[in-house]
């Protein structure tokens, strides 16, 4: 039986919000059901908009605030007051409190975190010490690093978690190394490594609820494309992350190939495993495609013909479910 998909309004804290609802549906007795992953679907997708719309933190950002003090979860617990499995469970998947929600954005910076820790009674005194050390170090290499944060709110736009970056916080590092991936397997032009990763973002967001890298994109002319994709490809080269090659052709124009650097390999070890089976999908799917073959069929899908006239920057809360992949 195939999987079906209509609109369905769910609750959650007494609020409303409209979904995907995925389910399975038996022709010959009407029966409806659903499983656990397609559960698990349904919900992501409403615990998403719940988070969007209070500004709460996603799982993957409240992991990333404890793993830059190198604390394990009951320890943030202890210090942020929640109860001992509180943090461990928001990290897989619970939704917290607005007041709970707030600490850990707090705790997300190092200045406000030391605070906390120098406020906590509980701490056995020589790792109260030796945490503070290792977060003034932290507050220091945060202030020479202002640059870098600043260069990825210009290229990526602002990094928030929300329908349109697939309710992923914008990663410009995760973003290279899908670049660098795709790169490595096929060698391709700028046109085709534009729809390949907006293939692997929308596919990996159709099967989770959740985009790989955060990138936002935008219908134009020549189908779905990264927000600002010239700027950030351009940094990567600069940055020895890929080779650009420019290929002059017969009417005039020029193309660019992107190819890897023999020194630099893709660090798999930043994808999820379902992350990795998506874009070696992505790489199946589409590894004999040629460029016009490939912006003809990016402009079969949805998410472009709704939004390409008025180039419009893509909700994968809204498209990514009609993927035709």
């Amino acid at each position: 039986m195939p999987v079906k998909i209509e609109s369905r309004v769910l609750d959650f804290r007494k609020e409303s919000f409209e979904v995907s609802y995925h389910f399975f549906l038996c022709e010959e007795s009407g029966e409806q059901f659903t499983t656990t992953s397609l559960d698990e679907l349904n919900m992501l997708q409403l615990y998403n908009q719940y988070r969007a719309k209070h500004n709460l933190p996603f799982p993957n950002e409240i992991k990333v605030v404890r793993e830059q003090y190198g604390l394990p979860a009951t320890k943030m617990s202890e210090i942020l007051g929640f109860g001992v499995n509180s943090y461990r469970n928001y990290e897989a998947g619970e939704v917290p409190s607005l007041a709970n929600a707030r600490l850990i954005q707090l705790a997300a910076d190092p200045a406000k975190f030391l605070n906390l820790v120098e406020l906590s009674e509980s701490l056995d005194t020589a790792f109260k010490k030796k945490l503070i050390r290792r977060l003034e170090a932290l507050i220091d290499e945060q202030q020479a690093n202002l640059f870098s944060f600043e260069l990825q709110d210009y290229l990526l736009g602002s990094l928030v978690a929300d329908e349109f970056s697939g309710y992923r916080r914008p990663d410009l590092s995760k973003l290279t190394e899908m670049v660098v991936f795709f790169s490595e397997k096929l060698e391709p032009w700028k046109t085709q490594l534009n729809k390949l990763l907006f293939y692997a973002d929308f596919l990996t967001f159709k099967r989770s609820c959740f985009s790989i890298s955060g990138a936002k994109y935008r219908a134009i002319n020549m189908g779905p494309v990264p927000n600002n994709f010239n700027s950030i490809f351009e940094y990567m080269a600069n940055n020895d992350d890929i080779d650009i090659w420019v290929t002059p052709f017969p009417d005039g124009n020029e193309g660019e190939q992107f190819k890897s650097r023999p020194s630099r390999k893709c660090r798999l070890e930043v994808f999820s495993e379902l992350e990795l089976e998506v874009l070696d999908t992505v790489v199946l799917k589409f590894k004999n495609v040629s460029t016009k073959n490939i912006i003809a069929l990016s402009h079969l899908e949805k998410a472009w013909i709704e939004n390409e006239k008025d180039r419009k920057v893509i909700s994968y809360k809204d498209y990514a479910f009609d993927l035709s992949m």
